[in-house]
């Protein structure tokens, strides 16, 4: 091969070299952005944080109650503004990152321990005719088995809402809603959104 060749092959290599990498579809600019909290840091795995709501007057952070005087506990909110609610952590299905990125499927639990021996993993729950949020869920291993126990942070406007919309298996057919509050009883529970009417629960994250 001769010097003219060898220039001409070096060329044509390093020419398809970078229209793959400008064509490649790990490209950055499409990861999905992190999530932020009210000081605009990055949310972490590990880290507790509180959800709280973004409208003020309407109830305080998320806690446990015992609804139904039986197990597990289901997921609601304070009924009073300044009360923060119980710290939760975020487990992204790929936790290798360390990071809490929006659209992604992950464990939501809080972190406080529990008069039901069950874990405090959020789970969705839909055997009272309504589909709930309640715990009792499985951390970690995603698949069919666990599919009710996957969640997202989705961008709203300026804020953040929470959706259940697992992507955890390709074969499942699932629904896909945003989460809301519904006044029953008295609490104010976590609930999946009936209608496209519905207004999602604004939602803020303060570390803990």
């Amino acid at each position: 091969m001769n010097t003219t060749t060898k220039l001409s092959l070096s060329f044509v290599l390093l020419s398809f070299y970078s229209i793959t990498s400008w064509f490649s579809p790990r490209s950055a600019a499409e990861a999905p952005e992190p999530v932020l909290d009210i000081t605009g840091k990055v949310l972490r795995t590990g880290i507790d944080y509180y959800i709280l709501p973004v409208i003020r007057g309407r109830g305080g952070g998320l806690t446990l109650a015992l609804i139904n005087e039986t197990c597990p506990l289901d997921v609601v909110q304070e009924q009073v503004e300044v009360k923060n609610g119980l710290p939760l952590t975020f487990t992204p299905v790929h936790p290798n990152k360390g990071l809490i990125p929006v659209s992604t499927d992950l464990n939501i639990k809080f972190s406080a321990s529990s008069t039901c021996v069950q874990s405090t993993v959020w789970k969705l729950d839909g055997s009272a005719g309504k589909y709930f949020i309640t715990t009792g869920g499985v951390e970690g291993n995603p698949g069919r088995e666990t599919i009710s126990n996957w969640f997202k942070i989705e961008k709203y406007e300026r804020d953040y809402k929470i959706v259940f919309c697992p992507t955890v298996c390709d074969y499942c057919r699932v629904i896909c809603k945003d989460v809301g509050i519904i006044i029953q009883d008295g609490y104010r529970r976590l609930a999946l959104s009936t209608t496209d009417d519905d207004v999602p629960f604004r939602v803020m994250f303060k570390k803990a």
